[in-house]
């Protein structure tokens, strides 16, 4: 099965939409770049009963946590109460029991102390106050609890060589951060840092340049974007999990709550 292929069950999808996304998966370029990078990135030696994604959109990733995760329980959230209700219908299409979804402000969740792993994928430069959502994070997090965060850098290569400030995106509040400045950030709201670095390297940037060439991050030119993203997918997947060590586009961060020997 394909990353994302229970997108089409997506009641408001076409036919033609819903046979490609059965036949390719999601097909957006950076979010399979993204999911190779954060799946790679959950620390492995542990056992998660309850699992967030903070941010879930459609429910891509908690889709995919839990058929990683089985005996795991994986709670989406999102602000967007049209997401959340496309990705229940999704769910119950699908027939994936260990799987929910509700709305709500990652800021204002009022889950505390019960979550082992909790996944936030490009969400922080959407939200005014990030530093707020990220001590959410904490609290919703038990002791030992790992986060695994991804978010835009503020600078990549684009077109190929020349650094520049990252996409503009209507939906950003910002248009990245700096590996400092996040790091601050989640040390500040109570994490200990047990990795850290830079995301997309030189084919996944490439193929992510050409894709926003294409929509220019607002869904433009989709027949064309409908022909180019096998291979631009493909692109991407040749150079997998490069980790860039100077720039990136994207920055992880994998963090626990507590200290490294809870």
């Amino acid at each position: 099965m394909f990353i994302g292929s229970e997108l089409a069950y997506h009641p408001e999808y076409s036919l033609l939409q819903r046979v490609y996304i059965r036949l390719l998966g999601v097909p957006i370029v950076g979010l399979r770049i993204r999911m190779r990078n954060i799946f790679s990135l959950i620390p492995g030696n542990r056992s998660y009963r309850k699992i967030l994604d903070a941010g879930c959109g459609l429910g891509v990733f908690s889709f995919h946590l839990a058929r990683c995760f089985p005996q795991a329980e994986v709670l989406g959230i999102d602000l967007s109460g049209d997401m959340v209700r496309s990705a229940e219908h999704i769910r119950v299409m699908a027939g994936i029991p260990n799987v929910r979804f509700k709305a709500a402000d990652i800021a204002g969740m009022n889950e505390e102390g019960q979550f082992d792993l909790a996944i936030c994928v490009d969400i922080l430069e959407h939200i005014e106050d990030a530093d707020a959502a990220l001590h959410a994070l904490h609290r919703a997090l038990g002791s030992g609890g790992v986060l695994v965060l991804h978010v835009p850098n503020l600078y990549r290569r684009y077109p190929v060589w020349k650094k520049s400030l990252n996409f503009d995106v209507e939906t950003h509040v910002r248009p990245g951060y700096e590996l400092r400045d996040i790091l601050h950030r989640v040390e500040n709201a109570g994490f200990s840092i047990l990795e850290k670095g830079y995301t997309y390297g030189f084919l996944e940037t490439l193929a992510n340049n050409i894709s926003y060439m294409i929509t220019r991050a607002r869904r433009q030119n989709k027949n064309l974007y409908a022909l180019a993203f096998p291979f631009l997918n493909a692109l991407s997947w040749f150079g997998a999990r490069a980790r860039p060590k100077e720039l990136g586009a994207g920055i992880y961060v994998v963090a626990v709550r507590g200290k490294f020997n809870d």
